[in-house]
């Protein structure tokens, strides 16, 4: 049965999904639209990098409601109309993308956005100038092999699935060695987990870490934003001291596919299995050193 999909305000008044199947939103309660923004486009630096002819190239991991993409395509073109654009965008559910086109969500976004969003989620490719963008559908695991062996390699990678917990299949140490290897030599992978177990398997791909700092005022458990990866360590948001030792515990003992084909019970209980054999520190011990609840 083809699922129903209802909108959902957030924060700042923007509207998400919310999808039975992963018992999430597809969004930050916070900002559906404020984190695409604030988060993927910022520390990206799409607009920095949009000065010139191009092309951009952008691989959005989980393209959902297509949200990350579009605020890159309007930020991008409000820096630079003539800066070509590349999107291969990987999604599992394509009736997520056409409910936000046959639905007055298309209309938050501008007409230089919009024909982007409606040619992806309706033909699952989009062309305009010299920019284009592809939507393969399918599980992340078999699509990302594919784009892997290819030549091609973004600027930016938006990694966006559902949580650890609840999607632990696309947060491997395989899956994101496979996402690391789409990475341009001066690329910039952003996401918004925080896990220890996600930051390890970046770095078993052979990435630097830095941490988006938390919101101004924020309580002691919000201790991060997210992550930004990339595979020369200058020019990193600093990973403060407690992120550091969080690498150092059995939070980070990370999440293993080695066929990419396991279904979330089987990933997640060999995690368990593994974390109850290691020798690393416990978590709870670093929290309470570090005082977060």
């Amino acid at each position: 049965m083809t699922p129903t999909w209802e909108p959902q305000v957030t924060g700042d008044g923007s509207f998400t999904f919310y999808s039975e199947e992963f018992q999430e939103a597809f969004h930050s309660r916070l900002g559906a639209r404020d984190e695409a923004e604030s988060k993927y486009v910022r520390w990206c630096r799409l607009r920095e990098r949009a000065t010139g002819e191009g092309p951009l190239r952008l691989l959005d991991v989980c393209y959902g409601l297509g949200y990350n993409s579009a605020a890159a395509l309007e930020s991008i073109r409000a820096v630079n109309p003539r800066c070509a654009v590349e999107i291969v965008a990987l999604e599992l559910d394509p009736t997520v993308p056409v409910a936000v086109v046959e639905s007055p969500l298309l209309r938050d976004w501008p007409e230089t956005v919009q024909p982007m969003l409606t040619a992806l989620a309706r033909q699952q490719s989009w062309c305009e100038d010299d920019s284009w963008g592809e939507l393969r559908i399918g599980d992340a695991r078999d699509t990302i092999r594919t784009l892997a062996a290819s030549d091609w390699r973004a600027d930016a990678i938006f990694l966006d699935p559902f949580s650890p917990k609840h999607c632990p299949q696309l947060w491997t140490v395989e899956f994101l060695a496979q996402v690391a290897r789409c990475l341009a030599p001066d690329g910039i992978l952003v996401t918004y987990c925080r896990a220890a177990a996600v930051r390890a398997a970046l770095q078993q791909a052979g990435l630097h870490l830095g941490s988006i700092p938390p919101l101004e005022g924020a309580p002691q458990h919000q201790w991060s934003m997210g992550t930004v990866a990339q595979w020369q360590p200058d020019g990193l948001p600093p990973l403060p001291a407690a992120e550091q030792e969080h690498l150092l515990t059995r939070a980070a003992v990370p999440y293993r596919d080695p066929g990419l084909g396991a279904d979330a019970e089987a990933i997640a209980r060999r995690r368990q299995q593994e974390q109850a054999a290691s020798t690393l520190e416990s978590t709870s011990v670093w929290r309470r050193r570090w005082a977060i609840d």
